[in-house]
């Protein structure tokens, strides 16, 4: 029966949640020809021994999980030499960032970031009723550190660094991030969002020796990428106890899926098989980029399993267009530029092939 109340019966949104821009994902894939390269998600099938465990948790999921997700605190932990009093674990880095912004921010509070990096930042924080203050990004794509540490008022409680940013896939240098963390005041929390970490190759950032020496910094990883767990949703923070507590204090109650523990902790079994997959994805990475750049593109060196175009609104367009036309799927962002996923050599060769002439896109 069709509703004959006026609009104005119905209740009110927030003023700051009615304004606010919808999180935009990247398309999925519309056929098995379709290369979908704009949501970051590995290209490769699970591992077999994730799927194992994830099969066998299938048959108890008339049971909840563990609330605190005790088994992959401890992995984690384990994993990188903390404790599990340490680890607070959530539905992807998302959540846990949506946690972290919770525990620390009240309404007016204010959260310092890069801009552009990922989308959901200042979303998350207008959502809790804080104030996002985007800092924009040097020419070279790295995070102003400089000009974030500037920014910093009274006001501020959180501030959030990407490295590997997404979407240009830039890592932040461990002596700018060393200058950073020792101009941030105490009370500030800084987090280091690492989603893409494990496909940093060369020289970046050992976060958890940084970790250990700044008790106001805050460690964000994800399952969702290198470990192929992006529609399980689990993800981490490394924090102080306190902080971490604070955290998973915050955390919707059972919102990590029993399927979602046991996979995490398979796949952090699994790390031989990770790291010869990411190799494989850096590989590719540096062929891709080196052959962009041998056709007059210019890409920034990412660190992720994606790379960056630099465009204007027309050049961008132009370039989603003629990706479509031959089946693929990348990810546009107004006024920036278009991010591409890496994918096996032969979906990565169909985008070069597009590419292969920088000359027929207009310059813009």
């Amino acid at each position: 029966m069709t509703s004959t109340l006026p609009e104005t019966a119905a209740p009110g949104l927030r003023a700051a949640v009615a304004n606010l821009p919808a999180y935009v994902a990247g398309k999925s894939a519309e056929s098995e020809l379709t290369a979908a390269l704009a949501s970051n998600e590995s290209h490769f099938a699970p591992l077999p021994s994730v799927v194992e465990v994830v099969t066998a948790e299938a048959g108890r999921i008339h049971r909840y999980p563990s609330m605190g997700a005790v088994d992959a605190r401890e992995a984690i932990a384990r994993h990188h030499g903390v404790s599990p009093e340490e680890i607070a674990a959530g539905p992807g880095s998302s959540g846990v960032l949506q946690q972290i912004i919770t525990a620390v921010c009240d309404a007016g509070d204010e959260v310092v970031f890069a801009w552009r990096s990922f989308e959901a930042y200042p979303i998350l924080v207008t959502v809790a009723g804080a104030a996002p203050v985007p800092v924009p990004l040097l020419d070279n794509e790295q995070h102003d550190l400089p000009a974030m540490a500037a920014a910093i008022t009274d006001r501020t409680r959180l501030v959030i660094l990407c490295s590997p940013n997404n979407p240009t896939g830039v890592s932040i240098d461990a002596g700018a991030l060393e200058d950073f963390l020792q101009s941030v005041p105490s009370r500030v929390l800084v987090v280091l969002d690492e989603a893409y970490i494990e496909y940093q190759r060369g020289p970046g950032v050992d976060s958890l020796e940084f970790y250990r020496r700044y008790p106001n910094l805050c460690i964000l990883r994800t399952f969702s990428k290198a470990y192929g767990l992006a529609g399980l949703r689990i993800g981490y923070a490394i924090a102080r106890p306190s902080v971490a507590d604070g955290l998973r204090r915050t955390a919707i109650p059972f919102g990590v899926s029993r399927m979602a523990q046991a996979a995490a902790v398979a796949s952090l079994a699994a790390g031989d098989e990770l790291r010869a997959r990411t190799g494989a994805v850096a590989q590719e990475r540096t062929r891709v980029i080196a052959a962009l750049r041998s056709v007059g593109w210019d890409v920034p060196d990412s660190q992720a399993n994606f790379y960056w175009l630099r465009a204007s609104d027309g050049l961008r367009e132009q370039l989603l267009a003629a990706l479509a036309d031959a089946d693929i799927l990348a990810r546009g962002y107004a006024g920036d530029g278009v991010r591409v996923t890496l994918a096996d050599r032969e979906t990565n060769d169909r985008v070069l092939a597009v590419l292969a002439d920088r000359g027929r896109f207009a310059a813009q």
